[in-house]
């Protein structure tokens, strides 16, 4: 029998007219982490967290059976897994309250609920896509429902069309704009044994470290697998597989991915670096694309009691024909042996 052809169901994320206040999306795909995941971050991006990569130091460290994901790994994946509703997103205004509530370990699951919180329509420009702001809560948890990460981002989405009004002028105030001491105390590991990892590896180590000092990581690092990191991480953003849309005529480069370069100069200024509890602010400056070189400086912010330091990375880009320029800026807390 044959019928009216049904027009077929466009499968793809919300414009920004399409997303209300409360909105929940829950739908992405947990995921259990495995050394798998962890061998191709690695191969990515380059990190050299000691704990994540050598099993047996972290059994003696953290008196865990499992080994230590690295933390940027489980951010990414909490993020990708909260990019539903954000796909056609053009850019992200901050990430806030960023703190690992536990650290998290090889074969554990994470599952990811996001809420929109907030909406901003942005003041039209001419010659510019119509856009909007929009104001997520982001909570992870591992299979068993527990917390590990609860976060705000906030992307910026295109409308579908530039001449609406959709009156939302929300101004989330609501959303902490720094860290609370206490949030970082209680995200330090408790029962540690920092000592097997300080004889482990080269200094600096914590009592050594001084507000002030900064490290220039000489040998940059070169983006590419760009495109396989978002789709490791669960990550649908259009703009980081398809640059048929974009505004720059190619592949946005994922900021996860840029981040965790600035994560691995880290570690290789500062190799004693136990693990990274929080992000206090984050600010992607200009995109980056695929074939990037990337360098880092980075900066001890303040030193503190129990092995706590806040260190700042600046990451520039350097691409054919183009001097370097910034393209991060990252302030961290850390665990340091």
């Amino acid at each position: 029998m044959t019928g009216v052809a049904r027009p077929p169901h466009v499968v793809g994320g919300p414009w920004f007219e399409e997303l209300q206040r409360g909105q929940v999306f829950d739908d992405a795909p947990g995921m259990t982490l495995t050394a798998g995941h962890a061998a191709l971050h690695q191969a990515l991006v380059g990190d050299r967290l000691r704990l994540a990569l050598d099993a047996a130091l972290s059994r003696e460290v953290t008196s865990h059976d499992g080994t230590l994901v690295h933390p940027n790994l489980v951010c990414d994946v909490a993020i990708g897994q909260s990019t539903g509703p954000s796909q056609r997103v053009r850019g992200n205004l901050f990430y806030r309250g960023l703190v690992l509530a536990r650290p998290v370990f090889v074969g554990e699951t994470l599952r990811t609920r996001t809420e929109i919180v907030g909406l901003k329509q942005n003041r039209r420009r001419q010659g510019t896509p119509a856009t909007g702001l929009v104001a997520m809560r982001v909570r992870t948890a591992d299979e068993h429902g527990d917390p590990v990460l609860d976060f705000w981002r906030c992307p910026m989405i295109p409308m579908r069309d530039p001449a609406a009004e959709t009156g939302h002028a929300d101004d989330f105030s609501e959303i902490p704009l720094d860290l609370e001491p206490t949030e970082i105390a209680a995200a330090r590991p408790a029962g540690w044994r920092l000592g097997p990892l300080r004889a482990a590896v080269p200094g600096p180590y914590h009592d050594e470290l001084e507000p002030g000092q900064k490290f220039v990581v000489e040998a940059g690092e070169t983006v590419t697998g760009a495109p396989e990191l978002a789709r490791l991480t669960l990550n649908v953003a259009i703009a980081h597989t398809d640059a048929t849309g974009s505004t720059h005529g190619r592949r946005l480069v994922y900021g996860g991915h840029t981040i965790s370069v600035a994560a691995a100069h880290a570690t290789r200024a500062i190799p004693a670096i136990a693990t990274i509890l929080a992000w206090r602010s984050c600010e992607h400056i200009a995109p980056v694309f695929e074939g990037d070189v990337l360098r880092t400086e980075l900066v001890v912010e303040d030193v503190s009691s129990g092995g706590i330091v806040e260190l700042r990375a600046k990451v520039s880009s350097a691409r054919p024909g183009a001097g370097p320029a910034p393209v991060l800026d990252w302030s961290f807390i850390a665990v340091v042996a």
